[in-house]
This record gives C-alpha cells, structure tokens and sequence, in this order.
C-alpha cells in the first residue's frame, strides 16, 4: 500500500536520492542518470525512533517492487524458526528472505537466480546431517526451498536429495584428517550439482575457488566455508561474509552480460535497523568489496537509529534537504567513506498542515491545532501521523467515549487540543482493535523498557533528581545497581537525549511518560501515582530536603494544582533588584504540567482565572493567597494570579494558544511594568516579546527579545542546576 509521506521530498522526486542511486524514478519509472554510475554510496537513512525510517524504506519497497528486483528485511526482526538446526544463525537466516523477495517477477525481465547463495546455504546447512537423523536434513531443506526454487522449480527435489546425499555419504571412506562437516557439504554439494544444477548452473561453483585455502577449486572453497562455519568465531563470520557476497555475486551475474540491457536500473537491497550486528554483518563485506574495487551496481539503502555508530565512523554525512538534487558523496580512504549517511530532519509546520489537511479535508479542526502538534512532536513523523489521524477521526460521527462530547460537536471542536488527541483512539488496521495514541506512541518510541520505571523519573529535573526518585519511588526494581543511571544508559541506547534540565530531555517522550503516569491507575480523582511521585520531589526540594530549591518546589506546588505558594512567592520577590531573574522564575514555574482531568471537555480552567473571570468563591483564601494581605498588596497578589494562570496555559504544549489571553498576559506585564521602581524596561520588554514569541510557537525568550529560548536559567540552591 502506498504511503503518504511528507517532507521527504529530496528521497522520493523525480530527481532524487532514489532516482539517482537506482536509475529509476519512483514515480513511472523513467530512466534516470546515475550519480555514481560505477560506484554507487551504501545510503543509511539516520534518525531516532518515530523518525519514518521504516516508512521510507517501505514506500521505496512499495514503489519500485514492479520495476526493479527489491527486497526489505528487518534486522531486528530475524529470529530463528522454532527448530533451527546449527546452520541457522541470524545471518543465514536473512539471506534466504533476502533472495526469495529479489526473484519477484518485474517487467520485461527473467526472475533472478541465486546459485552461488544456494550452495553456500546448502553447504553450511549439512553440517549436522546424519545417515540416523535425515528428518533433520528434511527440515533444513524445506526451509530453504524458496531459495532453492529460484534454481530448481521443481518443489520436491530436496526430498530426492537428502536420501542420496546421505547415502553417498553412508558409502564414503572415513577419513579421520577431513573433518565431517567438510565431508558431508562436499557430498551434498556433489548431489546437488548433479541433479539440480543444469550444465550451465555448475559453473557457479567455481566462484567458491576464491574462497580461503580453496586453491582455485570451488568444490574445496564449498567444503572449507562449510567447516570454517562449523569451527565458529572468526571463521563463521568469515564464512558468513562470504555468503554475503554470494548474493552480491547472484545479482552481478543477473545484471551483467546480454541480461544487462533487458533490466532497467539496479537492484534494490532495503536493511531495516542496520545499527545492529546482523546489519554490520549484512553491510561490512559489501562496503570492504566496494572498497577494494570491486563494483557490484546495486541500490544498498539501510537505516541506523544510532547517529554516532562507530560504523559510520567516516562516512560522509548530509542532512535531507542537502541530498536534493546531489549527494555530493565522494570515497575516501576507509573502508566506511563507502557510506553516505543521511539524518532525516523533522517535518516543518506545513508538512504537518498537509497531513491535517488529508484527514479533515474540510478543516474543521480548530485553528492552530496543527501548529500546537508540531510543537508537541517536535515534527516527529510518527507522532505528527497518529495525532493527525486522532484529529480527523475526532470529527467522525460515531458512539463518543462516556463523558465526551459528541463527535464533529461545536464543544467537541473547541477541547480538541494536543493533550486531548493523545486520549482519542485510532484504527490503524482492519484486522486489529483501535489504540489509545498515547500508548501507541509510548509503544512505539519505547518498544520493550518498562515504561512504569519510565513514567516516574520523567518527573526529573536531572539525574540527581531521577536518582532521588528511584530510591524513593523504585526500591528493589533493580539487583544491577543505580535504576536511574540504567534507564539513563537505556535512553542513550536509544538515541534519546538526557539532559541537566529534564532528565527525558525530549519534549514528546516525556510528554507521553508523564501523561502515562498521571493516568496509568485509572484512579480519577486521587491519581496516587502521580501525587506520590510529585510530592516526593516537592519533599525534597522544600528547605531542609535533600536538594533545597525554591523555584523547584514551587514549580511542584504547580504540578500538584496549588497556585497559592506560587504567587505568593511572585509578590514577594516582585521588587527584588533581578527583574530578569523573576521573570525567569515566573517561566520555570509556569512550566509545570497542568494536572488535567480525563476527557476533560470545554475551556481550560485556567483560561477563566487568567481573564479575571472566576466564579466568586470559586478559590478558598489559602489558594489565593490573599488572607492578612492589605489592599495593595491583594491587587498585586491578584494580578500575579491572572499572569501565572495566563503563563502557565500559554506555554503549556497539550493546550493551545489563546488570542484573547495572550492580550491579557501582555497588558498585565505593562501594568507591573510600571509598579516595579527599577526593572520596567525589562518587563515592559517582556509585554512587548512574550506575545511574538507565543505567536510564532516559540518558547518564552529569555531574557525577553533574545535568541536564546531553551533554558530556564534557575539555579538550585546549595547543589547547582541540575535539580
């Protein structure tokens, strides 16, 4: 099925990176000039989890499956059958799906053979073969029979030779020098040649005769890959390699000579997660053969979630954009300069208006909900997909979940904000149940770690504070030592940044961790989880805790939904000389994430109490801070209230951005403005960029007007920023 992706341009055009590599546009099939017409780049597709690396490769598996031969194997995918016999390693195992999906049937040209890959198979595959034992033969061959059958079509040849391959082994001389893996894969081989290989096929052994101590003879390179397997260690992987390019050499064959001008373009070879062993060991004999000199004319794109991988040590790197209309690729003198690796950028905010626009071609989502995801997202194309299809399926008629509004409803419209979307299901196939965004994204970003460890120390600051919590909150979760510090490396692994700010650095990753938390138990209205894990961060940063913060706390104070401490503390320290301090205290705290309701439905609460509209007696005096306070005082108190609420929903990335708030937040920056005795400028500055910097989706500047928006400029209290 083809896939609509965005912002993938530079892959995907008539002139693009595909195009270039393959000779072929994705799109009709028109020749293309080659850009290294002799010796074509590795192109590894780099990015994290969520990053459409895996949609890439499927959408160029899907386009070009009819014109060119192609294959695409997961390397994370590759695991044994469920009786394996000791020729099957992962590397083995791939090989044969690799093979089977390049003999698919494309236009005007034969299906490709793979003999050379088919006696290497066979060969390491005999190993085990007994004259006592010939079921287990049985079951090898049955499993190499795709293969198998791009040599030989007929579909029970393999049962015919098991019994003389055994027999002729039952009626050879033991000799005790000649180890018995060689003699039973040199009997195969043997048997194999004979009656499956026509006259012209038996040729195809003699590519072995450059195999290690095969002296030119192919028959001997057979037996010695199949012992060199047997023995392990660097020998298998030197056997292993060899069956690599016994695939290389497969394809060589299919594209050289008089078939070269009945096949249009080159090959296509797709390597899933190839940062992991089984993809070095798919790729490395490839990029060592390219580099010798050895040109083979095959479309070799892999993807890596690790950036830095010590594979791709010295290859020559580009970003999308840059890879256009030319790599500019050029090999150098390591082995890996083979590789051109390309890190694919996040979707811009009109990509993400074009996937909105597909799945509500009407446009009836609220205006800015496209712009608040890619704020949440980050432009991440998984998250900006789902969400997408959250947001138009929200406005489909159906039976709307208990306590929600009705579907395509005017109050519907008006909460369909980001927090709201990760609550909404989506169906993403027929034959499976719809799924909760959030916990789609968590399983898809996070596939396999224990997400409740997860949730809890994504309410860190930093590692000091992930650590606080995992001997407060996770005791006895780990026999291996500090859980913080393993999480930490498990992020790491999985090319998530961990930072002195926040501990799960990245904006949506810790969005989702801490929507989890807050609603794993399912226990409105207490939330103990939450709570618990909150408070214990609020302990230690209150005076006399293991990490005294003031800003800290308070920013805690605001998670747990108590304004009161916070605004009192903004009065108090209004007139201090540091008006950019407060100002940046003011945005630290406001940073909180709000503690929202399930299915909440209807305005944000906080929007009322920002506007000056809360019902009379709607707060207690405690929560307003306002009992003893004389009356200039209670109209500071007040008005600090409104712009902490204002701030707070303005920064929030589940809400989004409100006209008529924004207005409010700016006019109470002027009124302080002119109460400060000293520091007006900088807050009328405030009034003055706070609003373009909300309205351009960019966080508060600090200090106000400046290019630098990422930090909160806080320092802890007797043990420094990282709380």
């Amino acid at each position: 099925m083809e896939r609509e992706l965005y912002g993938r341009e530079a892959i995907f055009g008539n002139d693009g990176l595909a195009a270039r590599l393959t000779g072929l546009t994705p799109y009709g099939s028109a020749r293309v000039a080659y850009e290294h017409r002799d010796d074509p780049p590795v192109a590894v597709l780099t990015g994290g989890r969520g990053m459409g690396k895996t949609a890439v490769l499927k959408q160029l598996r899907h386009l070009y499956r009819e014109i060119t031969p192609v294959a695409l194997v997961d390397c994370e995918a590759v695991v044994p059958p469920a009786d394996p016999g000791p020729g099957w390693t992962p590397v083995t195992g791939a090989l044969p799906e690799l093979a089977t999906q390049l003999t698919a049937k494309v236009h005007a040209a034969r299906p490709v053979q793979f003999p050379r890959l088919s006696l290497g198979l066979v060969a390491v595959a005999s190993i085990s073969w007994t004259r006592e034992d010939e079921t287990r033969a049985q079951r090898d061959l049955q499993s190499l029979g795709p293969v198998l059958a791009t040599v030989d079509t007929r579909g029970d040849a393999a049962t015919g030779w098991v019994t003389k391959v055994l027999t002729k082994l039952a009626a050879s001389a033991f000799d005790s020098v000649v180890p018995l893996a060689g003699m039973v894969a040199e009997a195969t081989i043997e048997t194999v040649l004979e009656e499956t290989f026509s006259r012209f096929q038996r040729r195809s052994a003699d590519w072995y005769g450059s195999y290690p101590h095969a002296g030119g003879n192919g028959r001997i390179g057979l037996r010695q890959l199949a012992v060199d397997f047997e023995r392990g260690g660097d020998l298998r992987r030197r056997a292993e390699d060899h069956l690599v390019l016994a695939l290389v050499a497969d394809l060589v064959r299919a594209y050289g000579g008089l078939a070269r001008g009945a096949r249009r373009g080159r090959p296509v070879l797709l390597l899933d997660n190839a940062h992991t062993l089984l993809g070095r060991q798919l790729v490395e004999p490839v990029l060592r053969q390219r580099a010798s000199g050895v040109r083979d004319q095959i479309a070799l794109f892999a993807s890596s979630r690790a950036r830095d991988h010590e594979g791709l040590s010295h290859a020559v790197r580009r970003r999308l954009p840059e890879v256009a209309h030319g790599s500019h690729w050029a090999r150098g003198s390591e082995v890996t300069s083979g590789i051109l690796a390309v890190e694919l950028t996040t979707l811009g905010p009109a990509h993400v208006q074009a996937a909105f626009d597909r799945h509500d071609p009407l446009g009836r989502t609220p205006a800015g909900l496209a712009r608040g995801v890619h704020r949440l997202t980050g432009g991440r194309p998984l998250g900006v997909a789902l969400l997408a299809q959250a947001a138009g399926e929200a406005l489909v008629p159906g039976t709307p979940r208990p306590g929600s509004p009705r579907p395509g409803s005017t109050s519907q419209l008006g909460s369909l904000v980001p927090g709201a979307l990760l609550d909404r299901t989506v169906e993403l196939r027929e034959d499976r149940a719809p799924v909760r965004v959030a916990d789609e994204l968590l399983a898809r970003l996070l596939p396999g770690q224990q997400l409740d460890v997860l949730s809890v120390l994504a309410a860190a600051h930093g590692e000091d504070s992930a650590r606080l919590l995992a001997t407060a909150r996770l005791r006895g979760r780990s026999l291996d030592g500090d859980v913080a510090l393993q999480v930490r490396d498990v992020l790491r692994a999985q090319d998530w940044p961990v930072g002195p700010e926040y501990f799960v650095a990245d904006p949506l990753l810790r969005a989702l961790l801490l929507h989890r938390l807050r609603f794993q138990d399912d226990d409105h209205p207490y939330y103990a989880v939450w709570r618990a894990v909150h408070e214990t961060l609020r302990s230690a940063y209150a005076p006399g805790g293991r990490c005294p913060s003031v800003p800290h706390r308070l920013h805690q104070e605001l998670v747990l939904g108590r304004t009161g401490d916070c605004v009192t503390h903004l009065r108090e320290r209004f007139t201090d000389g540091d008006v950019t301090a407060w100002l940046g205290s003011l945005r630290f705290i406001a940073s909180a994430p709000y503690p929202r309701p399930p299915g909440h439905a209807g305005p944000d609460p906080r929007r009322a109490v920002a506007l000056g509209r809360e019902a009379a007696g709607s707060r207690a005096d405690g929560e307003t801070g306002l009992a003893g306070l004389g009356e200039r005082a209670v109209e500071l108190q007040l008005q600090l209230r409104r712009l902490l609420h204002a701030v707070w929903l303005l920064s929030d990335p589940l809400a989004l951005p409100d006209e008529e708030v924004i207005d409010k937040m700016a006019h109470e920056l002027r009124q302080l403005s002119g109460r400060h005795p000293t520091g007006n400028s900088v807050l009328w500055d405030a009034a003055t960029h706070w609003p373009q910097d909300i309205r351009a989706w960019r966080p508060l500047s600090m200090p106000p007007g400046s290019a630098d928006t990422g930090g909160s400029g806080q320092q802890r209290g007797n043990g420094g920023s990282d709380a």
